[in-house]
């Protein structure tokens, strides 16, 4: 397990990373490294499981056809931004905002190897085994304590950072995204091949 202060030794992702294809970000934040503090508890782990969604080209997004309303809005901001949403009414879902355009698409982070602060993650996810304490959109953001109160930040300037990750090379998976009814063909998962963290075997 690495250490909070190891983890915090590399570099925050610059907004540039983020004002590229969302497809291109997603693949690129598997193995990056996510580090959350709440309260002054920090939380962190190994991004192992993304989507990419297109923005108003994409079905399956929130802003398809650049529909607006209060909720969306943060789709349309900044790259490098948080879109916190709440999925089915339960879970909240973290994503960040990608492109040079205002509604160019967003990242899903779906799963996360827990580095520091496991104990945190288990009273967070209530005893559930570690395999489960991040492996999925809502648990991950649960294990982080990650709520709406991230929405509409600046990535850089939140409570919650992503890092360039140790530079290993890792076998990334592309397959199809999962739990949406449209745009079911699109191949815009990733996710670590064999990884026990992830949501779905890869």
């Amino acid at each position: 397990m690495a250490s909070s202060t190891t983890s915090r030794r590399a570099a925050t992702l610059p907004v540039s990373f983020f004002r590229r294809p969302a497809e291109v970000v997603a693949r690129d934040l598997v193995g990056t490294l996510i580090i959350s503090t709440v309260r002054g508890v920090v939380t962190a782990g190994r991004i192992v499981e993304t989507e990419a969604y297109l923005g108003h080209r994409d079905p399956a997004s929130h802003a398809f056809a650049n529909r607006r309303h209060a909720r969306n809005e943060n789709l349309y901001g900044p790259a490098g931004t948080w879109y916190v949403y709440l999925s089915y009414g339960m879970h909240w879902c973290a994503n960040l905002v990608c492109g040079t355009t205002p509604n160019e698409g967003a990242v899903l982070l779906r799963a996360v190897e827990p580095l520091d602060g496991l104990p945190t993650m288990r009273r967070r996810r209530g005893g559930v085994a570690d395999r489960l304490l991040a492996s999925g959109p809502g648990r991950l953001t649960q294990a982080l304590g990650i709520t709406l109160s991230l929405d509409g930040h600046a990535m850089r300037a939140s409570s919650v950072v992503v890092q360039a990750g140790r530079g290993e090379e890792l076998d990334v998976a592309t397959s199809l995204r999962i739990g949406i009814t449209k745009a079911v063909d699109w191949p815009l998962r990733f996710a670590v091949r064999g990884s026990k963290w992830v949501s779905r075997t890869a």
